[in-house]
């Protein structure tokens, strides 16, 4: 007789056990289910707004087409933009040596 009641209470328990922890695999699966939705529907927005921000990108600074025939252009372009770079290299190099010239000052 002592041994049934073991069992019973053992039994009983691991049901009440079970049913705490389907419980909480529930509740937690219904609280997963909300937040997807409602990442869906943040991603549903970002995916509107990126595609007005594309527009106004298009609107703003429209993609020419490329006129390949004539290379001397885009040959002016490039040169252009290399004596730009050339400019703010040496600026650059001049703040450097202008910075490392009051860093010597300092440390002699």
């Amino acid at each position: 007789m002592l041994w049934f009641l073991v069992w019973t209470a053992l039994v009983l328990g691991s049901l009440v056990g079970a049913f705490f922890l389907l419980r909480h695999v529930y509740r937690s699966g219904r609280a997963l289910l909300v937040e997807l939705e409602r990442a869906g529907e943040v991603m549903g927005a970002v995916a509107e707004r990126a595609e007005e921000l594309e527009r106004l990108a298009l609107a703003l600074h429209p993609v020419q087409p490329v006129e390949l025939s004539d290379p001397g252009p885009a040959r002016a372009r490039r040169a252009a933009a290399r004596l730009a770079t050339a400019r703010r290299r040496a600026a650059r190099a001049a703040r450097h040596e202008a910075t490392y010239a009051r860093w010597r000052a300092f440390s002699h």
